[in-house]
């Protein structure tokens, strides 16, 4: 079920990729071609690995759709807002052992949902790396470079070019793939939005708030983020903790 108050206006960019031909995605200075022979995830995982599409970029598979952001970061909003979450978190997650955490460089991808791309950050408690329900995989080189499964926590950063993505999307294809809790954090406008979805029998079900701060079941404490400016007049964000 989705809550209406995490409903936009439609927009960004979902194309299907073509059955024939190719298709160009245009953002900032970047181009990017789907060939014909990406037509499922499969052949999208083995597309995505080939040197025909540029690190730069955020791509994704989902449910039959290629979804390619190719622009760039807004340095506060986005990359020091991603920054001041997963610092505190690493941090958490680390002193506590209470698995593993990844920024946006890990690839997450959930066949059940027909899902593959890049979260701002998944976490993948002790429990869930020692079973089944979420597979490291090696890249072709060397090293591990995606999760294949379930990761118990995902966050999402909205960006203007990712709003349907994150608040629309993947509020239902994560629910679908079966991911536990979804924080959402929205910086774009004059208000600091910050939300955690806990997944139900039917849906997602936002977290109340009291003061501010929110219990995420996952790490089992609270968090409140919060935003000053430092003396320049820029953003300063902080996640408490407790």
């Amino acid at each position: 079920m989705r809550d209406p108050e995490v409903l936009p206006a439609d927009v960004g960019v979902l194309a299907r990729p073509p059955r024939t031909g190719g298709a160009t995605f245009i953002g900032d200075d970047a181009q990017l071609r789907v060939p014909a022979s990406v037509t499922d995830l499969e052949s999208f995982c083995e597309w995505v690995e080939t040197d025909d599409v540029p690190e730069k970029g955020n791509i994704w598979w989902l449910r039959g759709e290629v979804w390619a952001d190719m622009s760039k970061e807004q340095l506060f909003t986005h990359v020091d807002l991603k920054g001041a979450i997963f610092a505190v978190l690493y941090f958490l997650v680390k002193q506590n052992r209470l698995g593993r955490i990844f920024t946006d460089g890990a690839r997450l991808t959930n066949p059940t949902a027909d899902l593959s791309g890049k979260p701002d950050a998944m976490f993948l408690s002790e429990e869930t790396l020692d079973s089944d329900r979420a597979l490291l995989m090696e890249g072709a080189e060397a090293g591990y470079v995606e999760v294949v499964g379930i990761p118990d926590m995902v966050l999402e950063v909205v960006s203007t070019s990712s709003v349907k993505k994150d608040l629309v999307v993947l509020l239902d294809d994560y629910w679908l793939a079966g991911i536990a809790e979804y924080w959402v954090v929205d910086a774009r406008g004059d208000q600091l939005r910050f939300d955690i979805f806990r997944r139900g029998p039917k849906g997602y079900r936002r977290t109340p708030k009291k003061h501010g701060w929110m219990k995420s079941v996952v790490f089992g404490k609270s968090f409140r983020l919060s935003v000053a400016t430092d003396k320049a007049g820029r953003p300063d964000f902080t996640l408490e903790v407790r």
